[in-house]
Order: structure tokens, then sequence, then C-alpha cells
């Protein structure tokens, strides 16, 4: 090895400047510039390690566009190991460094579950049991927030506990007590229409468990729930899973 590769080597595997390595060589700052205009190299690569590293930063910065600018070193690493590469997650750190590679994040959307205080409360039928016995005896209900390319969706689902099976599933731009009347019409069709779910004795009636979100307390949501004698059970605002 060249002592002009030896000072190259340096700076790129162990971060040495070259003008230490040259002063604690005695070698002159520009018989080391010299070297490295003769290089036949015109995108300036002159070692091996140089090469690796241009490939590798070019590898990880293709990986952070491809994951949208949302992965860290540790992700960006996985993801490059899954592609074949053999590299460190600390020299993965470096690269992004070197490229001024930062992970945007994410901010936390805030829960949908807006509670209408001066709405009625209903009772927690369920008590933490998320079993069924039968068919129609408990549904359980939610709303998501989906972000789209186009913007907000929001879906709401009515689940039947004994079969778990989706029973009603709409979306809407607004998530209000509208959409959550579609989800539960959606179910009772889904199980042959109101006529097949009513029970005369209250008791009996199919619990419809949520959380406490102004839309499943909304006048228009229970006066539905009454007509089709579906009986309202409800838990923790924003959690339908935990007892109020």
């Amino acid at each position: 090895m060249s002592v002009a590769r030896f000072i190259a080597d340096q700076r790129t595997k162990y971060r040495v400047p070259h003008t230490v390595t040259c002063a604690l060589l005695g070698v002159s700052l520009s018989w080391f510039y010299k070297w490295i205009a003769r290089v036949d190299d015109p995108e300036g690569v002159h070692t091996d390690t140089d090469r690796r590293r241009r490939e590798l930063d070019a590898a990880v910065k293709a990986a952070f566009e491809q994951a949208r600018g949302l992965h860290g070193s540790p992700r960006l690493h996985a993801d490059l190991v899954e592609a074949g590469w053999r590299v460190a997650e600390k020299t993965v750190a470096e690269s992004m460094r070197r490229q001024s590679l930062v992970a945007r994040q994410i901010k936390r959307r805030r829960g949908l579950t807006k509670q209408d205080k001066s709405a009625p409360k209903f009772p927690d039928l369920v008590k933490r049991d998320f079993t069924a016995e039968e068919p129609n005896r408990i549904w359980v209900g939610d709303m998501t927030e989906i972000p789209t390319e186009c913007g907000k969706l929001y879906l709401a689902t009515v689940i039947d506990l004994f079969s778990r099976r989706l029973l009603g599933a709409a979306t809407s731009e607004h998530p209000d007590a509208a959409l959550a009347r579609a989800a539960i019409e959606m179910a009772v069709a889904a199980r042959g229409g109101a006529g097949a779910i009513w029970r005369d004795d209250p008791a009996e009636r199919v619990i419809f468990h949520t959380d406490r979100g102004s839309t499943y307390t909304a006048h228009e949501f229970r006066k539905l729930c009454v007509t089709l004698g579906i009986r309202q059970s409800m838990g923790r605002v924003g959690s339908c899973l935990l007892t109020g």
C-alpha cells in the first residue's frame, strides 16, 4: 500500500483528517493533493473504501426515500439487510448524518372520541366479558380514522362477539352520528332486518357496546337503537373495552 493511499484510508475508515496524518508521517499536503489529482476517477472515489461508502450512501438515501423519510437508522438498517447489504447499524447512522437525513416524526392523532357530558349515560352491560353464548346477544362498535391521499376517511364497524363476524362497516368523511347509524343499520340488515333481531323482553334484546363518544350518545342514534330494539352499553371515554 502506498503512503498516499494509507493517508486516504485513515480519513475514510477512521475519520482521521489527512492534515493530521500527513503531519505525523512528514508528508506535505501539496504532495498528497497532487496524488489525489492524479487518481483517474472522475467521480472522486479514490479507494475501495471510498467507493463502498459512496454506494452505501446511495443505498441509504434510496431506502430513506422509499420509506418516505419515516425510518431512522434501526429500521433503515433492517431494510438494507433485507435487501442483501452486510452493514452495521452504526454505519447506516453515520451515512444518514453525512447526508443530513433525519427521520420525520409522525404526530400522534388525537382520539376521535368526544364525550357529550350533557347526553344520557348508559351503563356498562358487558363488564369486560367480551363473549356471547349465541348470535345477536352482544355487538361491539367503534370508529377509526384512516389517512388517505385525498384526506381523512372514517370507518365505523359493528362486530358480533359470538362469531366475531363483521356485520357492519360504513365509511364517511365525517365521524358523526350519521356514520354510526349507517354501520348499525348495515349490521341489522346483515342479520335479516329489525324483525329478525327484535325481542319482546327488553332484557333479551341485543346489547350494542361502544365507548362514550358523542356519536353514540347523539339523539338520532339513541332513537334508532330504541326503534330497532337494541340496548346500548358503554365503556370508558375513548375505549369500549374498559369499564367506566
